[in-house]
C-alpha cells in the first residue's frame, strides 16, 4: 500500500461519494417498481481488469462488492474506445449476469486516451422474456426457457446506440417500454460515474487515482486477514436444506459447507451439496474460486465483525471456494438458474451456520432465508392495459443476535429489498392490498427473539391475472434457533383462505387467479437465540401487548402466564420450573429432525461419492432413484439402494 491511511480514507470517500451519485441518478429515473423502489440494483467502479473497487453503501443491493468482471470485459469484440457501453444478461458467459433478468452494463472511463476505469452496475429486469411472467421460476428446467440472453456485447459504440440489439430485446420482453425507461436510466448513472472518475483524477491526479484503486482493495484484503486472524483454527462443518429440489422430484436439496480457517486464509468447501438440479435453482459460478455470490455470507459477517469494512474485491482475496463441478453451486450449461437467488439466501444461513460453530459468543441465529418476490401480471379493466409489476418482497425476520432480537420483517440479509408503499402499488397496479404487515407467532422464541415474518395479502379483480412469486422456501425446514433459542416459523402460500375454496399453495410460484381471488403470503420467522425461559418476562408481556406473540405462545413458547395482559409471576416461575430446555447448539425443527433420522450426514457422504462419480446427466435421476428406495427407511443403505438401481439401468455404467 503506498498511500497513507488517512489519504487514503479521503481518496475511498470520494470513490463511494461517486458511485452514491451514480446510484442515485438510477434511483431517481427509473421507471420499473422493482429499480425505482424495491432498489435491486448495483453500481459500482471497477479497475481496468475488472475488479470492483467501490460502491455505494446507501442504495441498491449489497450482494456485488466482489464481483469481477474480468472474463465479461474480455469477451466483448474490438476493444473499448470512449463511448462505448457493454452489456450481458447471460449466466454462462463471464459469470457476471447470474440469471437472466440481471443486466449487468459497464461503460470504460478514459483519460488522456488511456483506459483508467469502467463504471458499472446491475439493473433486474422485472420481465425479460421467456416461459412466465417476470421470467423466473423453480419449475423451468433449462436456462433457453428463462428469456432472451446477449452475450457481452456493446449496446452504444462511440456514444452511438445499437438500434438493432436494442430492437430484438424489446421484441422479446413483455413490457418493452419499462425496460427501456430503466434502461436509460442506467445509462445516466454510467454516464455519471464517468464525469465522477473524471473529477477525482482531476483531484488527486491519475497516478494516485491507479494507486488509489489497488491500495483500497489491499487495504480491504488486510480488514479481511485481521478479522480471520481473530476466528479459531479449525474445520467447521454445516449443512442446510432448501424444501424441494425440483417440482418434480419435491426432494430437500442439500446444501453443504466445510469451513476450514488457518491463520488468515479460509478454505470454503461446497463439497456434499447436492449435484445440479432439474430446477433453477442452481448457482452459476463457473467455478470460480473467489465468485461474489458464494461469499456474500462471508461479507456479512466480516462487516458484523468489523462495520469500518471496504466493501471491495480485496475481500474476496482471503478466501478460497471449493466449487465442484456438475453441482448446484457450478452447474454445467444449459442448467437453468433464474431462481439462484433463492439458493443464495441458503448458502449465506450455511455461512452463518459454520460461522457460528466459530464463534458462537458472536453470531445470530438464522434469518429466514426467504425472500419471496412476488410479481403480478394482470389486465386493467377500464383501459384494456397489460400491466407487470413487481409488487413487493415478502421477507422473513432476521435471526435473534447475540445481544437484541431479530429485525422484524426485514430478513436481516435481505434487508436491502425495500418495500414499496401499498399507495403507490394499488397506484400502478389494479389490485387492493388487504393486509401488509408483520406475522405474529412467526419469529424463533429465544432469549433473544426472532424476527418477525412478513405478512402480505391482496385481492385481483381481472380474469387470468398470472402471479409468480420466486424463491417460495422456509414451508417445510425451518430457520435454525442457536444456543437454546428455537426455530423460526415456516412460511406459507394461500389461495382464498379461510373459505372453502382454500387451496394451500406451500413453494408454489406460479398462480392463475381469477376475479375475486385472495392470496396470502407469510414469510418465515427468524431463529431464537438463547432460552426463551431466560426471557425477562416484561418482555414477553410486551410482545403479546404488541400482537407480536400471542397469549398461547407466551406460555407454550416462554413459559410466561398472562392474565389479563398482567404477568403472572408464581405461575410463571411454577410453569418455567417444569419446562425443558434445549441444549444443543442447534435448534432445526422438528421436520428436520426426523429428515435426518434417515438422511444422516454418513448417508449423504456415500450419497455424494456415488454421485460425483458419474456422468453429470445422471446424477439428479440417480439421486431421486436413491431417495425413493430410501423413503423413510432409516436402515437402509445408500450403496445397496444404487446397486439396485445400477441393475435396472446398466448404461449408467457406460
Amino acid at each position: 500500500m503506498s498511500i497513507d491511511k488517512v489519504a487514503l480514507q479521503v481518496f475511498a470517500n470520494h470513490c463511494r461519494a461517486a458511485t452514491e451519485h451514480m446510484a442515485y441518478t438510477l434511483y431517481r429515473t427509473a421507471q420499473s417498481t422493482f429499480v425505482k423502489e424495491t432498489e435491486d440494483f448495483t453500481i459500482g467502479l471497477l479497475t481496468p481488469q475488472g475488479k470492483t473497487f467501490a460502491i455505494p453503501l446507501d442504495l441498491g443491493a449489497t450482494w456485488f462488492p466482489g464481483l469481477d468482471y474480468g472474463e465479461a470485459i474480455k469477451l466483448v469484440m474490438g476493444g473499448y474506445q470512449d463511448g462505448d457501453i457493454a452489456f450481458t444478461n447471460d449466466p454462462y458467459s463471464g459469470f457476471v449476469s447470474t440469471h437472466t433478468p440481471d443486466l449487468h452494463m459497464w461503460k470504460p472511463v478514459f483519460h488522456e486516451g488511456e483506459l483508467v476505469a469502467f463504471a458499472c452496475g446491475h439493473i433486474h429486469n422485472t420481465d425479460i422474456g421467456g416461459a412466465v411472467p417476470a421470467s423466473l421460476s423453480r419449475t423451468l428446467v433449462e436456462i433457453h426457457q428463462e428469456g432472451i440472453r446477449f452475450t457481452p456485447a456493446k449496446l452504444y459504440k462511440a456514444g452511438v446506440l445499437n438500434e438493432e440489439l436494442l430492437q430484438v430485446m424489446m421484441t422479446n420482453v413483455r413490457q418493452p417500454d419499462q425496460n427501456w425507461g430503466d434502461l436509460k436510466a442506467f445509462v445516466g448513472a454510467l454516464n455519471t460515474g464517468a464525469r465522477k472518475v473524471s473529477d477525482i483524477i482531476a483531484k488527486f491526479g491519475v497516478e494516485i487515482f491507479r494507486e488509489g484503486a489497488e491500495d483500497l482493495m489491499d487495504y480491504a484484503e488486510h480488514q479481511a486477514r485481521d478479522i480471520l486472524n481473530f476466528v479459531p483454527d479449525g474445520e467447521y462443518f454445516f449443512c442446510d436444506f432448501i424444501d424441494e429440489d425440483s417440482d418434480t422430484a419435491r426432494n430437500p436439496c442439500r446444501l453443504a459447507l466445510n469451513l476450514k480457517i488457518k491463520g488468515d486464509s479460509a478454505v470454503l468447501d461446497f463439497t456434499g451439496s447436492d449435484p445440479q438440479l432439474t430446477s433453477s435453482i442452481n448457482v452459476p459460478t463457473g467455478g470460480f474460486a473467489h465468485h461474489t455470490l458464494m461469499l456474500v455470507g462471508v461479507y456479512y459477517v466480516l462487516y458484523t465483525l468489523n462495520p469500518n469494512l471496504l466493501l471491495n474485491c480485496g475481500l474476496t482475496r482471503p478466501f478460497t471456494c471449493i466449487l465442484p463441478k456438475g453441482t448446484i453451486v457450478n452447474p454445467e450449461f444449459p442448467a437453468a438458474v433464474g431462481m439462484r437467488s433463492l439458493t443464495c439466501g441458503r448458502i449465506r444461513s450455511l455461512i452463518f451456520g459454520a460461522f457460528s460453530l466459530a464463534l458462537p459468543d458472536r453470531m445470530p441465529a438464522a434469518p429466514a432465508g426467504s425472500s419471496s418476490i412476488v410479481n403480478v401480471m394482470t389486465t386493467e379493466n377500464q383501459t384494456g392495459k397489460r400491466i407487470i409489476a413487481a409488487i413487493n418482497p415478502v421477507v422473513g425476520g432476521a435471526g435473534g443476535m447475540p445481544h437484541r432480537d431479530g429485525p422484524d420483517g426485514s430478513g436481516a440479509d435481505a434487508a436491502y429489498l425495500k418495500n414499496t408503499p401499498i399507495e403507490l402499488v394499488e397506484s400502478e397496479v389494479p389490485i387492493e392490498i388487504l393486509r401488509y404487515g408483520l406475522a405474529p407467532d412467526s419469529g424463533g422464541a429465544g432469549r433473544y427473539r426472532g424476527g418477525l415474518g412478513t405478512w402480505l395479502e391482496f385481492k385481483v379483480f381481472s380474469p387470468n391475472t398470472r402471479i409468480t412469486a420466486r424463491n417460495r422456501d422456509r414451508t417445510r425446514f425451518r430457520p435454525w434457533g442457536v444456543l437454546g433459542g428455537r426455530a423460526g416459523k415456516s412460511s406459507n402460500f394461500i389461495l382464498n383462505p379461510g373459505t372453502n375454496r382454500e387451496k394451500i399453495l406451500g413453494n408454489a410460484d406460479l398462480l392463475t387467479a381469477e376475479p375475486g381471488d385472495v392470496i396470502r403470503f407469510y414469510g418465515p420467522g427468524g431463529g431464537g437465540r438463547g432460552s426463551p425461559l431466560d426471557r425477562e418476562t416484561d418482555r414477553v408481556a410486551q410482545d403479546v401487548e404488541r400482537g407480536y406473540v400471542s397469549v398461547e405462545a407466551a406460555k407454550a413458547e416462554y413459559g410466561v402466564v398472562l392474565t389479563d395482559g398482567v404477568v403472572d409471576e408464581p405461575g410463571t416461575a411454577a410453569l418455567r420450573q417444569g419446562m425443558q430446555r434445549h441444549i444443543d447448539h442447534f435448534d432445526f425443527g422438528p421436520e428436520r429432525t426426523a429428515y435426518e433420522k434417515t438422511w444422516s450426514r454418513e448417508k449423504y457422504d456415500d450419497l455424494t461419492e456415488i454421485l460425483m462419480g458419474l456422468p453429470v446427466h445422471w446424477r439428479f435421476f440417480v439421486k431421486s432413484q436413491i431417495f425413493d428406495v430410501l423413503k423413510d427407511d432409516e436402515d437402509a443403505n445408500v450403496r445397496t439402494a444404487f446397486d439396485g438401481i445400477l441393475r435396472e439401468h446398466p448404461q449408467i455404467a457406460t
